[in-house]
């Protein structure tokens, strides 16, 4: 179905026009109608193919732009994924009155208040700081139309289930809700069986990476020779944008450094940075002034950074589902990419678990002459 076909707001359709959006992908199609019909959902999603799009478009739709008070919540397990969504919302309402807020811990309590005094229609928030806003009486959420909690899954393993449900009961009853989880359990089950009534599952499987559309590549490498075939591959293959992942934060200085040394233009990312740093250096990234972005895990999971043609793994991850995150970065809304993954002679075992994780062959390369195999 294309986006045209969609019963939504012409300053809604040029907002998704703006960002590249044509045809709905399979998670839109399904739940956008049914949410402009009013419909709560439950969907079983993972991060990276529209989600947001998913929840966000019905929700803007749903706004009274003569009301005032907040009317759309959306609960986020991070900073970083709060922050994206609300980016993302800004983008579809672009030529809408809508005003967005992102609320989390680590920064001014006070431009948070201000920015809410002056009055906004969306907020997107980790449970902490809202919680601190609403006992504040600086939030209020007697007006809200629509409710998203987003990564469900995640805000359970982080223990904020008292939190969820303490800001859920001061939500109204004839609100619209929806509830975003890669993993359907008892927990999230649960949970939405209390607070999200007569709720229409979704499912979409294999939606956090489109595996028809990555090319999946590994080379074998010895520890010591690393950043020398790092190096050449780049060249080679004249990558201009990608991102690099290590295990630890020491190769992400260390990696980054040595890029720099070499004369490419990279910079680091990993969960020592301060906030401000981190969503710097994201920004940098996403607007295309830094083209190589070295990183942990923390930017695997709920960073919708888009346009990004090649994943390189410098290392293997630990945990094969990971593999799954850090390559989901690329073969974003509809894009092909690349992800190719650096593997020791002594990490064979942890390359079979990941194809078999992943049902797919990873494809051997190797440097010129024979480059591909």
């Amino acid at each position: 179905m294309d986006i045209d076909e969609l019963d939504i707001s012409p300053e809604v359709k040029r907002g998704l026009a703006d960002r590249g959006f044509t045809e709905m992908f399979p998670i839109q199609e399904q739940a956008i109608p049914r949410m402009l019909e009013g419909s709560n959902i439950i969907g079983q999603a993972k991060t990276g193919t529209g989600k947001t799009a998913a929840f966000g478009v019905p929700m803007i739709e749903r706004l009274d732009w003569g009301a005032e008070g907040v009317q759309g919540l959306i609960l986020a397990p991070t900073r970083e994924l709060a922050v994206q969504i609300a980016d993302d919302l800004s983008s579809y309402g672009k030529y809408t009155p809508l005003r967005v807020l992102t609320i989390y811990g680590g920064v001014s309590i006070e431009r948070q208040i201000n920015e809410l005094r002056r009055g906004v229609h969306i907020v997107v928030g980790t449970p902490g700081r809202l919680m601190d806003h609403m006992r504040r009486g600086t939030l209020e959420l007697r007006k809200i139309r629509a409710l998203v909690l987003d990564e469900a899954d995640r805000m359970l393993d982080m223990g904020f289930i008292d939190d969820i449900e303490w800001i859920l009961r001061h939500t109204p009853d004839d609100k619209q809700a929806s509830l975003w989880s890669a993993t359907i359990d008892d927990r999230t089950r649960r949970l939405s069986t209390r607070y999200i009534p007569d709720a229409e599952m979704i499912i979409v499987s294999k939606d956090e990476i489109a595996v028809e559309t990555i090319d999946q590549r590994f080379m074998r490498v010895a520890v010591y020779e690393k950043f020398d075939i790092l190096t050449r591959v780049l060249d080679y293959l004249k990558i201009d944008r990608c991102l690099i992942f290590c295990r630890r934060r020491t190769t992400v200085d260390r990696v980054m450094g040595q890029l720099k040394r070499a004369g490419y233009d990279a910079e680091a990312l990993h969960g020592q940075l301060s906030q401000a740093r981190r969503e710097g250096v994201l920004n940098q990234f996403r607007e295309a002034k830094v083209s190589i972005l070295v990183a942990t895990e923390v930017a695997a999971r709920g960073l919708d950074i888009i346009d990004v043609p090649f994943i390189i793994n410098y290392d293997i991850p630990d945990d094969p589902l990971m593999y799954f995150h850090r390559i989901g970065r690329t073969a974003r809304a509809g894009k092909a990419g690349t992800a190719i993954t650096f593997v020791t002679y002594e990490e064979e075992i942890e390359l079979a678990r990941i194809e078999a994780l992943t049902g797919t062959r990873i494809t051997k390369m190797t440097l010129p002459p024979d480059f591909l195999l």
